[in-house]
C-alpha cells in the first residue's frame, strides 16, 4: 500500500487505508524520531457525509473526538501509545474539520447530528459499540453520543467539556460569560471568518497558545511548533472549514427550529479527566450533576493542565485512559467493563 507521512502532509488527499509512520511529539513540543507504529489513513460514508479518520492498532476500540480549533492531530500523543497498550485507535475529523465534509447550514451542526455521526462512524468501521473520548466540542458531542444511542458506547472519557445541563447552568454565572465570550463573538454571519483569516489565523492560534504551563512561566519551550502550528493552518484552510467550525457555535446558541435536545441520564461508566487551568470553562463546571451521569466514575483533575489537558500532561492523559479502558477493570462505583 501507499505510505505517506502525515506529519508533513496535513491537507494532501488521503489514501484509504494508506499506510504512515505517526511522529510523536514530547508535552514540551520537541519532535522526536518517528516511530514505527503504522497509521492507517481511511474515510467513513456516513449519511450525507465523508468523514476523514486515522487508525492504528488491534483490539477494542477506542474513538477518539477532537475539539475546536483542532483536527486529529489533536490526539498525536495519545495514538500510538493507546495502540500500543492493546487498542484498536480512531481519531476522526468531526465534521466541518479538515479533510471531512462541511455542509453547509445550521441544522447540519447540532448536537443530534453530531452524535448520529459518531454512531455512524462506529457502525461504518464494523463495530457495534466503542470506548468514547472527546476534548472540549469532541466532549460535547461525546455526552450527546453517549445520551441519544447509548448501545453503541461502552465507556465515556471526557476532556474539560462540561456536561451541557453543567453548561447551561454555568452561562447563567457573569463570570462564566466572560470565559465564554467567543460563543457569541462567533454570532455574526461571515465577520467572524473574515477575522479568524487575518495575519496567518491569529485569531484560532490564540487559542491554542495556552495550551503548556510553560507559556505563563516564559519557558524556553513553545506549547507548539512552527511545523505544528503549520498543521493546524492547513487543516483551518481547507475550503469551507472556518464557517463550518464557527457554525458549531452558531448552532449552539441559536438552534435551527425542531432542533431541541434532550438529556436523558448517561449509564455507561464514565471519567472526566479535567486541566484546573482552564481559561474557558471553570472549575465548577467540572462535575456532572449525579442524576444526569448516574455511572460517573471520578473526576480526575490534574492541577497543572490547562483547558488542552491531553497536551499539557500527555503520559498522564494517557494512562489513566488505558486504566479506564482496561477490560475488566472495576470502576470506582462497582460496574465492571465489558469490553
Amino acid at each position: 500500500m501507499p505510505t505517506t507521512n502525515l506529519f508533513d502532509q496535513p491537507g494532501s488527499d488521503a489514501t484509504r487505508n494508506a499506510e504512515t509512520s505517526l511522529p510523536t511529539t514530547t508535552s514540551e513540543g520537541v519532535t522526536m524520531s518517528a516511530n514505527e507504529q503504522n497509521v492507517r489513513e481511511g474515510y467513513a460514508e456516513v449519511g450525507e457525509v465523508r468523514l476523514h479518520y486515522v487508525e492504528a492498532g488491534d483490539g477494542p476500540l477506542i474513538v477518539l473526538l477532537h475539539g475546536f480549533p483542532e483536527f486529529w492531530f489533536g490526539w498525536r500523543l495519545q495514538i500510538t501509545p493507546l495502540a500500543a497498550a492493546g487498542f484498536r485507535v480512531v481519531a476522526s475529523d468531526l465534521r466541518g474539520y479538515n479533510l471531512s465534509s462541511k455542509p453547509a447550514g445550521l441544522a447540519a451542526y447540532t448536537a443530534d447530528q453530531l452524535a448520529a455521526d459518531v454512531r455512524g462512524l462506529i457502525r461504518e468501521l464494523g463495530a457495534e459499540s466503542a470506548l468514547l473520548v472527546g476534548h472540549d466540542w469532541g466532549g460535547t458531542v461525546a455526552w450527546a453520543t453517549a445520551m441519544n444511542h447509548p448501545e453503541v458506547v461502552d465507556r465515556l472519557a471526557i476532556l474539560n467539556a462540561a456536561h451541557p445541563r453543567r453548561l447551561n447552568q454555568g452561562l447563567r454565572n457573569p463570570r462564566q460569560l466572560l470565559r465564554s465570550w467567543y460563543f457569541f463573538y462567533f454570532q455574526p454571519p461571515g465577520l467572524p471568518e473574515r477575522r479568524v483569516r487575518r495575519r496567518h489565523w491569529r485569531f484560532f492560534r490564540h487559542f491554542l497558545r495556552d495550551a503548556h504551563p510553560a507559556y505563563f512561566l516564559r519557558d524556553a519551550h513553545p506549547a507548539y511548533t512552527p511545523e505544528e502550528i503549520d498543521r493546524y493552518v492547513e487543516a483551518w484552510s481547507q475550503p469551507g472549514a472556518a464557517t463550518a467550525m464557527i457554525n458549531y457555535y452558531r448552532a449552539a446558541v441559536r438552534p435551527p427550529k425542531g432542533a431541541k435536545a434532550e438529556l436523558r441520564p448517561i449509564s455507561a461508566p464514565t471519567l472526566v479527566i479535567w486541566g484546573r487551568r482552564d481559561r474557558y470553562l471553570g472549575p465548577k463546571l467540572a462535575e456532572p450533576d449525579r442524576d444526569d451521569v448516574p455511572g460517573l466514575d471520578r473526576v480526575e483533575r490534574l492541577p497543572g493542565a490547562s483547558h488542552w489537558v491531553h497536551h499539557d500532561e500527555p503520559e498522564r492523559v494517557t494512562q489513566l485512559l488505558i486504566d479506564f479502558f482496561a477490560p475488566g477493570r472495576p470502576t470506582q462505583n462497582g460496574q465492571t467493563s465489558a469490553t
